[in-house]
């Protein structure tokens, strides 16, 4: 199929090669939660006036969830413009350090600044979800992934706050930290008033299951933020974007009680899917601690993604783009109770007939 592999979510894209609507099809192949907030009604202005170009009243609102300064906070057109500015910074301090496999942004932000990077494996085995220990890596810039996207391994901030005395930048993102049950405890934005060189992203994507809006927010020292705003566009932000995310955060108790809803989504369907999971035949599930979970199968996968397409209009994530993965493996994202059993008796069934 003539489908971008580099990132899920291409619903549209498939649609037009199967020759159906996007709404016939279940998309798992981007990890999002099963639900939106209630959307409050915008302000005539929130459409018509330019957006804030300092975008305090956005930055006050995320700083308030973790207790900061605004000062301390950027947002931006999700976490993917965010890599750009923190790849500018690596460019200019030396070569970077990626797992591998490893999400292929942090890859296509390097190239941007014609920035040079060294790859270490990841062993692609473990016991548990996480805490783990985070593997050392090579160069003067380390990109963390926390939890790790595509392995779904939470790692123990002990090990990665060893990181900091090592490396001259540590850049962590953190887009799916907040869906993972009792995971705070190992974010590094509690690092950043120490470290200079710490530098936390997020996305809001994940969490809220807003794709289509595009917000993220990085976590760093003002100085860095500064030159980051500098280089940036004028309105990185648009203003329905900000609106709507200045009120879902408006109130923090609101926000804990979406993430603890959410969390509790992570652990139920997570450890129900991994189980079902285990039960099919030539494909094993890996111990994940966030809402996706990564598939490995003991030959190429790719037939059975096709026919998950074709036969029952169901898209997992194609898991060539990951460096150091490759055919057989692929990466479901946790869907509703009801999705996440179509999903299963579709693999069933589709294991079966091939067996």
């Amino acid at each position: 199929m003539g489908v971008d592999l580099r990132h899920g979510g291409n619903r549209q894209a498939v649609a037009d090669v199967l020759g159906c609507r996007p709404s016939q099809l279940l998309d798992a192949s981007a990890s999002l939660a099963p639900w939106t907030p209630r959307c409050p009604r915008l302000t005539v202005a929130s459409l018509r006036d330019y957006p804030d170009r300092d975008q305090a009243s956005l930055r006050q609102a995320i700083a308030a969830i973790h207790g900061l300064s605004p000062d301390w906070v950027l947002p931006g057109n999700g976490a993917a413009e965010l890599f750009t500015w923190a790849a500018r910074d690596a460019a200019a301090v030396g070569v970077s350090g990626l797992l591998a496999p490893g999400f292929a942004d942090y890859r296509r932000a390097l190239q941007c600044w014609d920035a040079s990077w060294l790859e270490t494996p990841l062993v692609l085995s473990w016991e548990h979800a996480g805490p783990l220990h985070h593997p050392r890596l090579e160069g003067s810039v380390v990109w963390i992934c926390n939890p790790h996207n595509p392995t779904g391994q939470l790692w123990s901030r002990a090990s990665l706050e060893a990181m900091l005395d090592r490396h001259a930048l540590v850049i962590c993102d953190e887009a799916f930290l907040p869906l993972v049950p009792e995971a705070e405890q190992q974010s590094m934005i509690a690092l950043v008033a120490q470290y200079s060189n710490l530098v936390v992203i997020r996305s809001l994507t994940k969490l809220f299951g807003v794709a289509g809006l595009r917000v993220g927010y990085a976590i760093a020292q003002p100085d860095r933020l500064k030159r980051w705003k500098a280089w940036r566009d004028p309105w990185p932000v648009n203003g329905i974007a900000a609106a709507l995310t200045e009120q879902w955060l408006g109130r923090p108790g609101r926000y804990e009680r979406w993430c603890a809803r959410v969390q509790r989504w992570t652990a139920t369907e997570g450890a129900w899917m991994q189980g079902e999971l285990a039960r099919v035949p030539e494909i094993t599930p890996m111990p994940s601690a966030a809402n996706f979970l990564l598939i490995s199968g003991r030959r190429s996968l790719v037939p059975l993604r096709e026919a998950l397409e074709q036969d029952h209009r169901i898209l997992l994530r194609d898991c060539r783009s990951f460096a150091g993965l490759g055919e057989a493996w692929l990466r479901i994202g946790l869907q509703s109770p009801r999705n996440n059993r179509r999903i299963v008796r579709a693999l069933k069934q589709l294991q079966r007939l091939s067996c």
